[in-house]
């Protein structure tokens, strides 16, 4: 069973078409991209994954389940959670405070606590900064506490949105580090990424997303060798 079916998904702002019918399939334990330009729509399909957008057509299936009618609150309970663009992380609170945020749904005291310290293993900085208040970290930092706080909550399926956006090089090598490590913890990951060339690196499989349509698909391998994904994506 997939851990994830998408068929024919049309999202739609007033009379503007952002997705027009696009099919994804994701594997459990796969670690899947979806990349494209600015605007082609990959953000509106993981909003409406996890339902803070209502679609226009077609169907979700998350884990043998069709999501209509599931609310946004209980995504995360069932193990489908998202790291937003710009990190949304609670400014105000501590990052120790942020992580535990993750793990609002659990109640297992001691996995919390050990969850906390895999990802202070994770992230060395995050556990130099624990006391510190998150809005005062850099851009890097930040991303660290909201791929924590992911973590806390148990995910069976992540969804990324464009985690390397404004960071510095380096810090981009050190998150995608990361996301290696998380799939190979087993948690299936659906990657939203502008830089094409280091999602189809870190990923199995890839789907181009053009004009709110999939134009291509493949293994990530052979999508880096295309002469058209490389020709638009990767500057050559």
């Amino acid at each position: 069973m997939s851990m994830l079916k998408v068929n024919n998904l049309e999202v739609a702002y007033g009379g503007i078409q952002a997705v027009k019918g696009i099919d994804l399939t994701i594997e459990k334990g796969e670690l899947v991209t979806l990349i494209g330009a600015n605007g082609a729509g990959k953000t509106s399909t993981l909003r409406t994954l996890v339902g803070m957008e209502k679609k226009s057509g077609g169907s979700i299936v998350y884990d043998g389940q069709d999501t209509s009618g599931v609310p946004v609150y209980d995504f995360v309970r069932r193990g489908l959670v998202m790291i937003p663009e710009g990190r949304g992380v609670f400014a105000k609170l501590t990052v120790e405070e942020n992580l535990r945020m993750g793990a609002y749904c659990r109640n297992d005291e001691d996995g919390i606590k050990a969850d906390i310290e895999h990802v202070y293993e994770l992230f060395p900085r995050l556990k130099e900064r624990q006391k510190q208040l998150a809005g005062t970290l850099s851009g890097g930092e930040q991303q660290m506490v909201a791929m924590g706080r992911a973590i806390l909550s148990r995910p069976k399926l992540l969804l990324l949105d464009e985690p390397s956006m404004g960071l510095a090089p380096l810090i981009v090598e050190k998150i995608f580090e990361i996301v290696r490590k998380i799939s190979a913890e087993g948690v299936t990951m659906l990657l939203v990424e502008q830089n094409a060339k280091l999602a189809l690196e870190v990923s199995q499989r890839g789907y181009v997303m053009e004009s709110g349509r999939i134009t291509m698909s493949g293994n990530s391998k052979d999508l880096l060798d295309d002469e058209r994904v490389r020709n638009a994506y990767l500057g050559e």
